[in-house]
Formats: structure tokens, sequence, C-alpha cells
């Protein structure tokens, strides 16, 4: 039980961050559009990886340094274009409130998580190397992996379905253009980040 308790811990403190994902999901939970879906690729996504990583990919990944280049640059080009998209939302009048656009399709919304949570090295190196690495190092390492699955499962779970509880207060497009706004700041951020780093 501790290892599974010290894996849900970790993982939650490397989740819990904001970031570009996170973004996604609380935009996609305040929507109500194809959360339940998003939030399943998420967590599959998070498992698959966090397996992996216990598995032994990180340090093949980090021998390999042409794969993660490459992961590096396709993840800033997509979160620079995405941020432009949500700082546009923020500054055009006609489209703050999301509710008032028509829903994007499941499709869509879909791809658009893939792109979020894959085109993010940040993702493989949370949850394939760093949580490898330290998954390793715990006795039980397969029940350090089900903990940080689990807090996976929580955290999107909770960001996704308890974001509908804000509906009421961002009736406003004024608040839209707050979340809009802030969302393109953290996908700069991250892009930045990811550039630099």
């Amino acid at each position: 039980m501790g290892s599974v308790l010290a894996g849900f811990g970790f993982s939650l403190a490397l989740i819990v961050a904001i970031g570009a994902q996170n973004a996604f999901v609380l935009r996609q939970g305040l929507r109500r559009e194809h959360v339940l879906p998003v939030v399943a690729i998420c967590v599959a996504a998070d498992a698959t990886l966090m397996t992996a990583g216990i598995a032994g990919l990180g340090a093949a990944l980090t021998a390999t340094p042409a794969v993660l280049v490459a992961v590096r640059w396709g993840g800033v080009a997509f979160l620079l274009g995405y941020a432009l998209l949500a700082a546009r939302r923020a500054l055009r009048p006609a489209a703050l409130s999301p509710l008032d656009r028509p829903a994007a399709t499941l499709r869509a919304t879909l791809l658009a998580c893939l792109a979020f949570t894959f085109l993010n090295p940040h993702v493989y190196l949370d949850t394939v190397v760093l949580l490898g690495t330290v998954a390793h190092q715990d006795p039980n390492r397969w029940a350090f992996g089900a903990g940080a699955v689990a807090a996976s499962l929580a955290w999107f779970t909770g960001l996704g379905l308890g974001a509908r509880r804000l509906g009421p207060l961002l009736a406003r497009p004024a608040a839209w253009r707050a979340v809009d706004g802030t969302i393109a700041v953290i996908m700069m951020a991250v892009a930045v980040s990811v550039a630099t780093g």
C-alpha cells in the first residue's frame, strides 16, 4: 500500500501543474463538450506512457535524442498555434463565449486532445523518463505505477467534470476573455519553455 500511495503522490505532483493538456481539459469541461472521451484519452495515455516508463522505455528514449528533438519542435509549433487561437478568441468580442459557438466534432476534439498529449515533450519526460526512473527505485514498482495511474484518473476526472461547477461564474463574455487569455499565456509559456529547455 505504501508504494501505491507513493506513486499516487508523485504522479499527482507532476500532473497538477497547469500546462497545455490541463488547460485543454479544463476548457472542454467548461464547455461541457466531449468531456468523458477527453478524460478517457488523457488517463489512457498516462497509463500507457507510465507503464512504458516502468517497463524501461525511458532509458531507450534518452539514448535516442533525435526522437526527442523531433517531438520537441513539433510540440512547440502546435502549442504556439493553439496559443494564437486562444489569444484570438480572447481579443475578438464575437468569439468570447464558447457556448455561443457551434460544438466541435468529437473527432476534432479527440485529435486536439491527442495532439496536446503526444506532441508535448514534457509528457514523455514526466511519465516515461522521470516517473519510470522513480518507480524503479521503489521496492514494488508496479504498485507505484498503479498509484500513479490512479492519480491521473482522479485528477483528469475531477478537472473535466468539476469544471461544470464554474459554468454560472463563466456565463459572462468577460470571464471567457480571461479564460482564453490565460490559456493563451499558458500555451505560450509552455512553448517557450519547451523551445528553450
